[in-house]
This record gives structure tokens, C-alpha cells and sequence, in this order.
């Protein structure tokens, strides 16, 4: 047996094949669950961390990541199309690279959807408390509503919302479905009336100085503000769910990215033009570093009716109650918290999916794919996801969060990358219905871009990435590397014994087929 232990491209889709989710889903849905992945705390809340690090500047950002994005979800499409299964670039890396490649891929992919959706919630947060105190006339305990980095204990509405979207995971009840669909219309009904407000209002004087903190400070600003385009990667985790997946999933990845990436151009300019997005700077000059305690202590001096964006918790209803809009700023203050839940869902469905490929694979135990009885959702796994977003929503802030979880995103985008120029090579012959236009281009670029924008994340994130990578690599040798199914010489599900993980996960709770039946 080969000693990278290679899982051929025909054993994953015959495995699929016997074993598959029932497919559901078409171009629409696709694209509205990139949607609904995507916008989120990115746009909503990072932005105000992106200014902190390059002002103005971080229209530069947004482009950088969107390429990075965009080279990635090219790179997606045509693997997503010519292996419709679950898992995503972890499937992709088993058949190309082997599965110690593919273990470290699908443990960064755990980093990147739990703890995008500990970020999320956090964001969440920051919206809810602007809501009650903006309808209600109510203001939280600031120890319950931040965590020990902004001078609090415990961020409480955080961890609240993490165990509810954990409750609604586990009932897979039939309404989240057209509840999530709803969302994803607010979300974008929410930035659309943002743009209407704010860009007119854009004054050319509010981009000056463009990039106060240099070209690294834009390239930083992109390492972070990379979290609000993440999310149309988890359309591939639902390839297996898909119809016509050839054709339907590289229409919901680069749709969704691409509108996406409009929307958040715009944002982006209303946020400068409108109000102003320069950094705040401390007592001495220096650049202070977003999310941290001497930000919060600066961010204290000033009174809410100057209250720079970089200091708001819900950067984009601050800037319309500012330039005029209170109440529209409220509402959408109120759209961003009722809407921001479906991504946690989302981040947290897919991680889901990970796993459950991971124990199809014999590489994590069977009980993390144990099916509930009553509401035949993976109850296990979705219990001890929802537990771990919650407990890292509790005490760090948003910015270090999607920080983390960009670490686990680009590593997969790198990985993908390269294994569709692997497979090119090694497999030219397989039928590819769509084909990553400028390959030997496109996939080196993404790559690198990868590269770049890990370069630029903080040390803590950096550390946290290859600290959680060496705990994978240790959990595996002691664990998965003699129970794979590759290992034990399995190839295909019907060969599989009793002791493999019952394969009767549904897909996104509420789906509904053609016929009107929960898929």
C-alpha cells in the first residue's frame, strides 16, 4: 500500500455513491447558502477592525481577499464538480496528496468553521446590545456582554446564542429552512439600504490619508477582513446534496462570491465616505492593535456622538445613526441580529459535514456520527461543536477569533490549490465539466495569496494554527492512522463492518425537496 495511503478518486465516489445524503439542492439554493455563509460578522463587524489596521485603505483589503477568493473558488469549482461529495478540500487532498495531508486538512477545517462561528456569535453580540440599549433604553452589565479583553468577564449573549443555534441544529426542525432563507433576505435587504444612505452621502476628504498605516497595514487589515468573504466554501460541503452538481456547484461558488464582493465594495466606501474610517492611535502615536485593551481604554475618551467606527461594535448601524439615520441605523442594528444567527448555523452545518466524511473514513470515532433516534441529526457531534463555539465565544474577542479561523481556511485554500495542479497531472483523463479557466496561473496565484495573507496574521493566530495542527497530527497516530478505512484495506462502503458511523445525516435541517419533503 502506498505509505501516503492515497484514496483513489473512483473508491470516494463509489463509497458516495452507496452511502450519499439524498440531493436537493439546486443553483439557487446553492448560491443563497454561499450568501447566507458569507455575509455575516465579516461585513457587519470587521470592518471596523479592518480600518483600525489600514483606514481608508482597507478598500485595498477587500479587494486582496476577493482575489485570494475568487482564485480559491475557481480552484473549488472544478474539484466540487468532478468529486460531488461531501467533505470538501479534505476529500480533495485524500485522493490527491494522501491522508496524513488530508487529516491535517480536515482538522484546519474543524478550526475554521467552529471557530468562525465562536466569531459570528461574538459579532451577534455586539449588535443585540446595541439593539436593546438603542429599542429597549436598556444597557447590559459591560462585565456580562464582554469578555476579559475588553475589561468584562464573560460575554454572555455570545454563548446564548451558540447553545440555541446548537438546540435548532440538533431538533432539525423543518422551519430553518425558510427561517435561514429569510435571513439571508434581510442580510442583504439590511447592506442594501446601508449603500442607498451611505454612499451618497461619501465625501472625497474622508479618504485622506488613504493608507495611514502603510501597504502592511493593509495587507494585515486583508489577513482579517479575508473572515467576511469566508463562507462560500462550504457550498462544496453540500456537493454531495446537490443536483447536477457539475453544473450547479460552480454556479453557487463563484455566484455567491461575486455578489458578495460587490456589496461589500460598496459597504466599504459608505463606511469611509459617509463617516470616516481612520485608526485610532494611543497616547504616544502608536498604532494600537484591534480588539485589544489599549484600543478599548482609548476608544473610553471619546463621547458617542464622535465616537470613531473603529470603536463601535456594530460599525455599520453606528455610522447611518451618526450621519443622520437613527433610526434606520436601529434597524439595521435589529436586521444584523435577528440575520447573523443563520451563519453560525451555517459554519456550524458545515463543520458537520467534515466530521462526518472524517468518521466515514474511519479517521475520527463512530460515535461522532451518531444519528438521534427522534430527530435523525447528528446529535453527538453537533453537541460538542456547539459547546466549544460557545466556550471560545465566551471570552475572546471577534478580531482574534476570525483570526484563528483564518489560519484553518487558508491552509485548506492552499491545499486546494495545489491539488488541482496535482491532479491535472496525475489524472488528466477524468472527466472535468468544468475547468478552472488559466489553471497553471490561477492555482499558483491562489496559493501564494494564501501564503501572503497567513504571513500577515497576528503571531497569536499563527500560533494557535500550529498548535491545534501538532494536537491533530498527535490525535491521529495515536487514533486514526491505524482505524482508516484506507488502512484496514476498506475501499468502498459496502465492504464496510458494523462498528462504521450510521450515514443517515441529513442535510441542512429543512431543506425542502421538489415534492415538499425535508431532504
Amino acid at each position: 500500500m502506498n505509505k501516503w495511503r492515497v484514496k483513489s478518486l473512483d473508491s470516494i465516489l463509489a463509497t458516495a455513491e452507496k452511502k450519499s445524503l439524498a440531493r436537493s439542492l439546486g443553483a439557487f439554493q446553492l448560491t443563497m447558502l454561499g450568501i447566507g455563509g458569507i455575509i455575516g460578522t465579516g461585513i457587519f463587524v470587521l470592518t471596523a477592525e479592518a480600518a483600525q489596521l489600514a483606514g481608508p485603505g482597507m478598500l485595498i483589503s477587500f479587494v486582496l481577499s476577493a482575489l485570494v477568493c475568487g482564485l480559491a473558488a475557481l480552484c473549488y469549482a472544478e474539484l466540487a464538480a468532478m468529486v460531488p461529495v461531501s467533505g470538501s478540500a479534505y476529500t480533495y487532498s485524500y485522493a490527491t496528496f494522501g491522508e496524513i495531508l488530508a487529516w491535517i486538512v480536515g482538522w484546519a477545517l474543524v478550526l475554521e468553521y467552529a471557530v468562525a462561528a465562536s466569531a459570528v456569535a461574538v459579532g451577534w453580540s455586539g449588535y443585540m446590545v446595541g439593539v436593546i440599549q438603542n429599542f429597549a433604553g436598556i444597557t447590559l452589565p459591560v462585565e456580562l456582554v464582554n469578555g476579559p479583553y475588553a475589561g468584562g468577564l464573560i460575554n454572555l449573549p455570545a454563548v446564548v446564542i451558540a447553545l440555541a443555534v446548537t438546540w435548532l441544529l440538533v431538533l432539525g426542525t423543518k422551519e430553518s429552512a425558510t427561517v435561514n432563507a429569510v435571513l439571508v433576505a434581510v442580510k442583504v435587504a439590511a447592506l442594501a439600504a446601508f449603500v442607498a444612505l451611505a454612499v451618497p452621502a461619501a465625501q472625497a476628504d474622508k479618504f485622506v490619508p488613504f493608507m495611514p498605516l502603510g501597504v502592511t497595514g493593509a495587507i494585515s487589515a486583508a489577513s482579517i477582513i479575508f473572515f467576511a468573504f469566508v463562507g462560500f466554501d462550504a457550498v462544496s460541503t453540500a456537493a454531495e446534496e446537490t443536483k447536477d452538481p457539475q453544473k450547479n456547484i460552480p454556479i453557487g461558488l463563484v455566484g455567491s462570491l461575486v455578489i458578495c464582493t460587490i456589496f461589500y465594495m460598496l459597504v466599504g466606501a459608505g463606511v469611509i465616505g459617509a463617516y470616516g474610517a481612520q485608526p485610532v492611535f494611543g497616547p504616544a502615536g502608536e498604532a494600537l492593535a484591534p480588539g485589544s485593551l489599549e484600543l478599548a481604554e482609548q476608544c473610553k475618551s471619546y463621547a458617542e456622538a464622535t465616537l470613531p467606527v473603529v470603536c463601535s461594535k456594530e460599525a455599520l448601524a453606528h455610522v447611518l445613526r451618526m450621519i443622520g439615520h437613527p433610526g434606520i441605523g436601529n434597524v439595521l442594528g435589529l436586521a444584523a441580529g435577528f440575520a447573523l444567527p443563520s451563519v453560525v448555523l451555517m459554519m456550524m452545518f458545515a463543520q458537520t459535514r467534515v466530521f462526518f466524511v472524517m468518521s466515514r473514513d474511519g479517521l475520527l470515532p463512530a460515535a461522532l456520527s451518531k444519528v438521534h433516534p427522534k430527530y435523525k441529526t447528528p446529535h453527538v457531534v453537533t453537541i460538542i461543536t456547539g459547546l466549544g463555539v460557545a466556550v471560545s465565544a465566551a471570552f475572546f474577542p471577534v478580531g482574534q477569533l476570525a483570526s484563528v479561523s483564518n489560519g484553518g481556511t487558508l491552509c485548506a485554500f492552499f491545499f486546494v490549490s495545489l491539488a488541482i495542479m496535482t491532479l491535472r497531472r496525475t489524472d488528466p483523463s477524468r472527466r472535468r465539466v468544468f475547468r478552472t479557466p488559466a489553471v497553471w496561473l490561477v492555482a499558483p496565484l491562489a496559493a501564494l495569496g494564501c501564503l501572503l495573507l497567513f504571513a500577515f496574521l497576528s503571531i497569536e493566530a499563527q500560533m494557535v494554527f500550529f498548535g491545534w495542527a501538532a494536537i491533530g497530527l498527535v490525535f491521529y497516530f495515536v487514533y486514526g492512522r491505524s482505524r482508516s478505512n484506507v488502512a484496514r484495506g476498506v475501499t468502498e462502503v459496502g465492504e464496510l463492518s458494523a462498528d462504521v458511523p450510521p450515514q443517515g445525516v441529513p442535510p441542512l435541517p429543512g431543506i425542502h425537496t421538489p415534492g415538499g419533503k425535508d431532504a
